[in-house]
């Protein structure tokens, strides 16, 4: 069941000076978040993806298109009855937005205050999520006092204070270090896995979307161009767009320049050989090539593991006679993608 379903949407925002034009910032977008997803939606700065998830809270209005929420159309919504959806949707910022003025127990607090909640069952459920985001000792820590990832994990805690359905992640950890940043990722899979929230996650960042969504939408000029599993769409980009963001984290062909490099240092023929989910191991490709009387370097690539699955792309230098060479490719391009590199 999905979540979030956007039929046709668009947003277009007008022009800011009368010999401006107007700004099409999304652009007859089609998506489904289905429940229990943790959905990705990356693309380079202007492509669209954060007017896309202030679509989905109604923070901007869609100039056209059906957006709803948990069965809910929010499109044509009065400011009321959008405050009764938001309170099924969390959000999490890049700049954390906490409240300077309050402790973190303060923080948690206050959308439970907000929305009424007594305040016997507010401190019960405020001890409860400090507990799991680990942060029960800071509860009277002013947020000044806070690192950078114990301050998104007061966002986090504050998020969830109302149990909503549907978390919204901005580019959560563009501020955080590395190490933290999978603190972080690693509290979000929790949420996702203990408590059952859908997630969106808003990034620029392949790392982000590999260590965390299952799914993802590439994001370009206001369209989604490119959709699916995240294995799917990392081992095997359609759009350059999505080819340059894979490149971000695994190596594909080397370019002319480096190609020269490479050549220049290592004799052979060189073989691009793509590996998809240990469909073929990579010893067995090797084995065809020792059979075959080829000896082998690597001299480019890498593999990944998104979601307990593999692929890569390595780059060989092949040594031994054209012939053998030759039926030593025919063999190994039956089973698995290869290019010779010139």
């Amino acid at each position: 069941m999905a979540l979030v379903e956007m039929r046709g949407v668009s947003k277009v925002f007008p022009a800011a000076s009368r010999n401006g034009t107007a700004v099409r910032a999304i652009d007859d977008v089609d998506l489904d978040v289905e429940a229990g997803d943790i959905y990705g939606i990356v693309g380079y700065s202007g492509a669209g993806k954060s007017t896309l998830i202030r679509l989905v809270n109604a923070l901007e209005s869609a100039t056209s298109g059906s957006i709803r929420v948990d069965g809910t159309e929010i499109t044509g919504l009065r400011e009321r009855q959008l405050q009764r959806v938001r309170l099924g949707i969390g959000m999490i910022f890049q700049q954390f937005n906490l409240l300077r003025s309050r402790t973190v127990y303060g923080n948690v607090a206050y959308p439970l205050q907000v929305a009424g909640v007594g305040k016997a069952e507010a401190h019960e459920r405020v001890a409860e999520l400090l507990q799991f985001v680990g942060l029960a000792e800071k509860a009277h820590t002013y947020t000044d006092q806070l690192s950078g990832g114990q301050k998104q994990r007061v966002g986090i805690a504050r998020a969830l204070a109302i149990s909503p359905k549907l978390l919204l992640a901005d580019e959560s950890t563009s501020a955080l270090d590395p190490e933290t940043t999978q603190e972080v990722l690693g509290l979000l899979r929790r949420v996702n896995a203990e408590l059952g929230i859908t997630i969106m996650v808003i990034t620029h960042e392949m790392e982000v979307v590999k260590s965390i969504a299952h799914k993802v939408a590439v994001m370009e000029d206001g369209r989604i161009v490119e959709r699916g599993p995240v294995f799917d769409v990392f081992s095997e980009p359609q759009q350059p767009v999505t080819r340059r963001f894979v490149s971000t984290i695994i190596d594909d062909v080397p370019d002319r320049d480096a190609l020269a490099a490479l050549h220049a240092r290592h004799p052979g023929r060189f073989v691009r050989i793509a590996f998809r989910d240990e469909s073929v191991p990579q010893a067995e490709v090797f084995a065809e090539l020792i059979r075959r009387d080829v000896t082998f370097e690597l001299v480019h690539g890498g593999m990944e593991d998104v979601g307990g699955r593999t692929f890569g792309n390595l780059t060989l230098s092949l040594r031994g006679t054209d012939p053998d060479v030759d039926a030593a490719l025919a063999a190994i391009g039956s089973r698995v993608e290869t290019r010779e590199l010139r």
